[in-house]
């Protein structure tokens, strides 16, 4: 049986693999520049999801590491779905020692609610106060 371990450590990610799947499959940044995707990445805390070493999964977080968090770019490659994974990944961030105690921690997404209503993320509780910049296609500049 394969040996799974979520990373942590920004050396373990593998940014080939994870500018891959977002520029093509991923469907929030598709045609997202590898450039683009290792600045988001140095800028966060990433995880990596290694299976026998290799990047099977990923996340990160943008945080202040005091009161924020937003979760983006969660994916596990198709081929390894249906196994855990993000559950382990979501299980690592939330136990990571720089997370601990935010006000506020916001994801986006639009297939896996269920996933992440299993680790008490629900519906922003007050919508009417958030606002939004958005510009869907910023990630092609």
């Amino acid at each position: 049986m394969a040996e799974l371990r979520i990373s942590g450590d920004f050396a373990d990610v593998d940014l080939d693999v994870v500018h891959g799947f977002l520029s093509r499959d991923a469907y929030w940044c598709r045609g997202i520049t590898r450039d683009r995707v290792e600045r988001a990445a140095r800028h966060s805390l990433c995880f990596s999801a290694l299976l026998d070493g290799a990047q099977v999964g990923f996340a990160r977080v943008v945080t202040d590491r005091a009161t924020f968090g937003y979760l983006a770019d969660v994916f596990v490659l198709p081929a390894h779905r249906g196994q855990g994974i993000s559950q382990a990944m979501m299980a690592a961030i939330l136990a990571h020692p720089e997370l601990q105690g935010l006000r506020r921690f916001l994801l986006a997404t639009s297939d896996a609610h269920g996933l992440y209503a299993k680790y008490d993320f629900q519906p922003i509780t007050r919508p009417e106060r958030f606002m939004e910049r958005y510009r869907p296609d910023a990630h092609l500049d």
